[in-house]
């Protein structure tokens, strides 16, 4: 008597099928070859074949080894892809960059939603930012900041997702935004970056600051590199918002053509 096959649990042949274009397109973006990336890795080529082709179960150890030698987080390979009812876009920049003047207008255009991450992690902790700060440091919060955005965007639906001003200063959750969206840097002169804020009643940058400015204008300075690694930037200084809104529109639209 036959024994009947061996059966996968629910789910777990779409999870490797997707797993396995993830790790083939990841790969041919970064220009290698099925080979190139087993001697980086150290799984074999043969394995990485079947894992691509969605047949091989590979374990999240080896999974691991797999996006370490791509240089990419190890949830880019696992989160489920932007569908194909629209795309998911992230906006970074400082405060007072116009995240969250552009980001409805722009879901809006687009026929998507619009998510805060900040907003997401105050209701994930419980606690207001100044108070998730204040009580238990930066460390945790960047922490509590990456886990929110995995979550986001393993949930695969599409969105404009608003990031905090720091999120680029953790390699870990810079990659992960990278990996699974449309990152779009909005710039801004600092004087703009700081009128805006105050526009919105935020004392804090000139709370117990002598040189606010000259503060704010090296912390742009510092992070310019990280923000420059974004797909697309867009100078909030200089264009008006029905027409950034509409440039954006138009150019997330043709990179998915």
């Amino acid at each position: 008597m036959r024994s009947a096959p061996a059966r996968s649990a629910p789910g777990v042949g779409g999870l490797l099928a997707r797993v396995g274009r993830s790790l083939r397109d990841t790969r041919r973006g970064r220009g290698l070859t099925r080979a190139g990336l087993a001697g980086r890795s150290g799984v074999s080529e043969r394995f990485i074949a079947r894992i691509e082709s969605g047949t091989g179960n590979v374990s999240l150890r080896r999974l691991d080894d797999l996006a370490r030698a791509l240089e990419v987080p190890l949830l880019s390979l696992i989160a489920t892809p932007p569908t194909a009812a629209g795309p998911r876009v992230a906006l970074i920049g400082l405060r007072g960059a116009g995240k969250s003047t552009i980001g409805p207008p722009l879901a809006r255009a687009l026929g998507i939603p619009f998510r805060e991450l900040d907003a997401l992690i105050e209701e994930a902790a419980g606690l207001p930012l100044g108070q998730i700060f204040e009580i238990h440091g930066e460390r945790y919060f960047r922490r509590l900041e990456r886990e929110v955005l995995a979550a986001l965007v393993a949930g695969g639906g599409p969105a404009v997702i608003a990031a905090g001003g720091g999120v680029v200063t953790d390699p870990e959750t810079w990659a992960l935004l990278r990996a699974t969206c449309t990152t779009i840097w909005l710039s801004a002169h600092p004087e703009d970056h700081y009128a805006r804020v105050l526009a919105q009643g935020d004392r804090r940058p000139m709370t117990g600051k002598a040189d606010a400015m000259a503060e704010l204008k090296a912390l742009l300075a510092a992070r310019r590199p990280l923000y420059g690694m974004a797909d697309m930037q867009v100078d909030t200084s200089r264009v008006p918002v029905g027409r950034q809104v509409r440039a954006l529109a138009a150019s997330i639209a043709a990179r998915r053509a």
